[in-house]
């Protein structure tokens, strides 16, 4: 029985041995931007103030840096990186719900002066979006963002072709639907038509094709992207992967290994403290939309944004307010077809809580409507 108990406590103490191993790996895979947070804390002064307490609104930039391992298979190294992809990711304070917004990187808007990585500084220049992360890194991504959102960013998170692919290849692979095959030469992707199962190199050509995809606009990528990133959702929360270890720690080292964020989320604590309010979140409630944008006059290839819709998805963001998505909105004109939707026919009479509207015989003024805007769901299933 001595033996027994001796031999129970030793596979004890070794299981705990590699579980503290395991830990201090996946701690260590994390990269801190101290240099962005130093940046940010230098222009405190002049960033938006939080407005909702719990309220979590987080910047995921996707390089397209050809520097580092895996990278170079895509081309030359510039030196100089540009966000191939960002996307606004505002949690609700509740953690009911989760909208994911596309930032074009042709959007023109106004880059502030940024510090450059040799330390000297750019000049202030309208331009477009993904000159920022170009010119002056995370930093000067997360103040131009701010500036044209007036909402403040808590965390960000950087990640490059890399990293993406082996977060895909770690869930086995991320199911999509084509309805005609692909053969992108620039991409480097070429998939036969429907039901697909895309590895980690063929998902990131799928996300990032352009030319040969819809109508070759970067607006139909994001779309793509954003209903790719429901799937792979869909797969990470699955009990294939979340209940079990053996493919658990995979796309966990895979996931920590690939990213560069805040100090405050470079380690497991803080990001477990960031994502544990989003484990019974629905997949109905995790929106992906893109901002309502339209061509800019002098140049079609460029974006601009449409208002007042882009204004007041932001002020609700800001707010922690509820927006609705929508595949199909209204055919209100072309410069409105992504912005928000009118509300029905009677809507706003009858007030959120089910009420009459009426107060003390008194008739109190009907609740704004909850704006929808054209996107879609992690629930909407695209083979569906």
């Amino acid at each position: 029985m001595r033996r027994s108990a001796l031999g129970l406590a030793l596979l004890a103490l070794g299981a705990a041995g590699a579980g503290w191993a395991a830990y201090e790996k996946l701690d260590s895979n994390i990269t801190a931007d101290n240099d962005a947070a130093s940046e940010l804390a230098r222009y405190e002064k002049e960033r938006p103030t939080a407005l909702v307490r719990g309220a979590q609104n987080i910047l995921l930039i996707g390089s397209d840096s050809r520097a580092g391992d895996g990278n170079g298979r895509y081309g030359r190294d510039s030196g100089a990186g540009r966000s191939d992809t960002v996307i606004l990711l505002h949690l609700a304070a509740d953690r009911r719900s989760a909208t994911a917004v596309s930032l074009p990187r042709d959007l023109m808007v106004d880059v502030p002066s940024c510090r450059r990585p040799d330390g000297s500084r750019t000049a202030p220049v309208f331009t477009m979006f993904n000159y920022a992360f170009a010119g002056g890194g995370s930093a000067c991504t997360i103040r131009t963002v701010e500036k044209l959102t007036d909402i403040r960013i808590d965390h960000h998170v950087v990640v490059d072709f890399h990293g993406f692919q082996e977060m895909v290849d770690a869930v086995d692979g991320v199911q999509v639907c084509l309805k005609a095959p692909i053969d992108d030469k620039d991409a480097r992707v070429k998939l036969p038509a429907g039901k697909v199962t895309l590895d980690g190199e063929q998902a990131l050509g799928y996300v990032r094709a352009r030319k040969s995809l819809g109508d070759g606009s970067d607006t139909d990528r994001m779309e793509r992207q954003q209903r790719f990133l429901g799937a792979l959702l869909g797969k990470v929360r699955s009990d294939g992967v979340l209940l079990n270890p053996a493919k658990l720690y995979p796309v966990l080292d895979a996931a920590t290994s690939s990213l560069t964020t805040d100090p405050d989320l470079a380690n497991l604590r803080g990001l477990y403290d960031l994502v544990r309010g989003l484990r019974t979140l629905p997949p109905e409630r995790v929106q992906f939309l893109t901002v309502p944008r339209t061509s800019y006059p002098s140049d079609v290839n460029r974006d601009q944004l449409v208002q007042p819709a882009a204004g007041r998805l932001f002020a609700r963001l800001r707010a922690d307010r509820p927006v609705e998505v929508a595949k199909q909105l209204p055919d209100i004109s072309a410069a409105q077809s992504s912005a928000a939707a009118p509300a029905p026919p009677g809507y706003g009479d009858r007030g959120e809580s089910g009420d009459d509207g009426m107060s003390n015989g008194k008739r109190t003024p009907a609740p704004e409507p909850t704006p929808t805007f054209r996107g879609n769901t992690a629930a909407q299933d695209a083979c569906g």
